[in-house]
Formats: C-alpha cells, structure tokens, sequence
C-alpha cells in the first residue's frame, strides 16, 4: 500500500557499502521520475548517474549532511552510499523549475523504498565544487543530490513533543528519530 510506502521511505544517511547499486537501477528509478509530474510539463530536470566508486568519490566531498546532527561530519568510508542521482535543471529548456526537481527526487526515493534500497535528498552541498569535479556545463544548473544505496540505520517517527521541536537526532543506539507534527495539527478550518 502507498501509505506503507511512504513510512518506510525515510532520509537514510548510512548505508551498507556491500551493496551496489547498478546503473540499470538508476535508470529504472530516472524513468520513475521521467513519468512523474513537471510544472507546465516543460521537464527540465536531468540526471547525472553515479554508480562507481571513482565518481562516488568526486560527488561526496561537496555534500553536507544531516544539518541538525552538528557534531556528525557523515557517513564514514564504510557506511557511504553505492549511488548519487545528481538532479540538474536545463536552462535551454527554461530557468524556472519550480518544483520538479523535489517531485522527480521523491519519485525516485520511493522508488528506491520498493526496491529495497534508501535514499537521502540532499540539497545542501558545496554547488560550484560539485560542477567542476563532475564537469557540469554552464547550461546545467545542479539542483539536488540524491544519495542511495541500502540502509543501515534504523529511522523511526516520532511525534512533535509538547516543545514543538523538529529537529531529527540519534539516541545512543544510534537510531534515527524524526519527530513529525500530529494529522490535527496540519488541517486548519476558517470558518
């Protein structure tokens, strides 16, 4: 069922570097996003598939992770992820992308959720560093990263406390909690 889909498809920052992901995955899951929705259905978005550990390598430095977990630098060499998607705006097609990239990023990381793999949509990372190690041509506007590759952490829901506090954190099980806000509290009435 979606809803279960949608529970499961978490931000996942660890990984377990066994697994790879092949290429074939990656297309599978760009072809997900290629059917999903695009303002004024101009699909601007492209994708850089990266799925050798030489290309890996160029992506990770320019990336920032899990903003609120400031004394975490990352995920060490061995818990990294087998795959990026790099999600690029073409500004032939237009300058505008409003939020294609987010729904084609979301397409993909459920995707991914299916197949048994997770993902991490990155939009926090070091923009020019990450052009010039990839080569990226001006015409190409780097948009989002998505990290992938097969979990390792666990991540649980939890509700926002009493403090209204948002932030994700670990406990010293090394569990990923994130609290999201209560249904009643999403739906407004004006009358």
């Amino acid at each position: 069922m979606l809803h279960d889909l949608v529970r499961r498809c978490r931000s996942y920052r660890r990984f377990r570097a066994g697994r790879a992901v092949s290429t074939a995955t990656l297309r599978r899951l760009v072809d997900l996003a290629r059917l999903s929705a695009s303002a004024g259905n101009k699909q601007p978005i492209r994708f850089l598939l990266s799925s050798t550990h030489e290309r890996n390598a160029l992506i990770f430095p320019h990336l920032r992770w899990a903003g609120y977990l400031t004394d975490w630098p990352g995920p060490p060499p061995h818990e990294r992820p087998s795959a990026y998607l790099v999600i690029l705006g073409d500004n032939e097609v237009t300058t505008s992308v409003r939020w294609d990239d987010a729904i084609c990023a979301w397409s993909v990381l459920l995707g991914a959720t299916e197949q048994g793999l997770g993902g991490c949509m990155i939009a926090a990372f070091d923009r020019p560093g990450l052009r010039a190690a990839l080569a990226i041509p001006d015409r190409y506007e780097p948009l989002l990263v998505v990290a992938l590759g097969e979990p390792l952490e666990t991540v649980m829901i939890d509700e926002v406390g009493d403090d209204g506090d948002i932030r994700y954190w670990r406990d010293p099980q090394h569990v990923h909690h994130v609290p999201k806000r209560r249904l009643d509290d999403l739906i407004v009435d004006f009358d």
